[in-house]
């Protein structure tokens, strides 16, 4: 099992590079945010209750997105290769609370792959994005709410990960298959030693 989370800010590009290294490692993709809008799509309570967090640009809390991992990873074999973690961990407690739950089913975090981009790229991107695909959270005013959020409360994990020897560094700028060559590089390192 071969696990990584993919880590960076709102529009920097983890799920075109999550997509790439689902073909690349076999890897089953697990996006918090794909899930949650699901739920909510579906109007389950889990998905109430996040849609009253998502509209604002808050965080699920930390014991919700557990239970909704715990879920995923408990009923789903494509799982059992290995995981992209996209959109979690946000938080220095999620992440020891993944790494607990990883440790239970005897695995753990193997890479995170940062992609970082600059703040004005970022509210660019996710402007166009929300001008194709229509999403209600692509606005500048949650944009902007968001980009606070993941400086406050997400980007303290680059920290976290870098003291366990896992933060890998990868610039979000440029083409998106030299982003890839990069990210696939240092992803070949890691599983060689592992």
């Amino acid at each position: 099992m071969f696990n990584i989370v993919i880590f960076g800010a709102p529009g920097s590009g983890k799920g075109t590079q999550s997509d790439k290294l689902i073909e690349e490692y076999g890897l089953y993709h697990i996006s918090t945010g794909e899930v949650l809008r699901d739920h909510i799509a579906r109007g389950t309570e889990l998905g109430k209750v996040a849609d009253s967090y998502i509209s604002q640009g808050h965080l699920i809390p930390d014991d919700l997105m557990i239970k909704v991992l715990e879920d995923v990873l408990d009923n789903t074999p494509e799982a059992d290769k290995g995981v992209i973690f996209d959109g979690f961990p946000r938080t220095i407690p999620q992440a020891k609370a993944l790494k607990e739950m990883l440790a239970h089913r005897g695995s753990k975090v193997h890479a995170v792959v940062g992609l970082e981009v600059d703040d004005n790229e970022l509210v660019d991107r996710l402007l166009k994005r929300g001008q194709m695909s229509g999403r209600s959270d692509d606005n500048l005013d949650t944009i902007k709410q968001r980009l606070d959020v993941y400086h406050s409360q997400t980007s303290p994990l680059r920290n976290y990960y870098k003291e366990e020897g896992k933060y890998h560094a990868i610039p979000g700028s440029g083409e998106i298959e030299s982003i890839f060559s990069e990210i696939k590089t240092r992803l070949d390192n890691v599983k060689s030693q592992s």
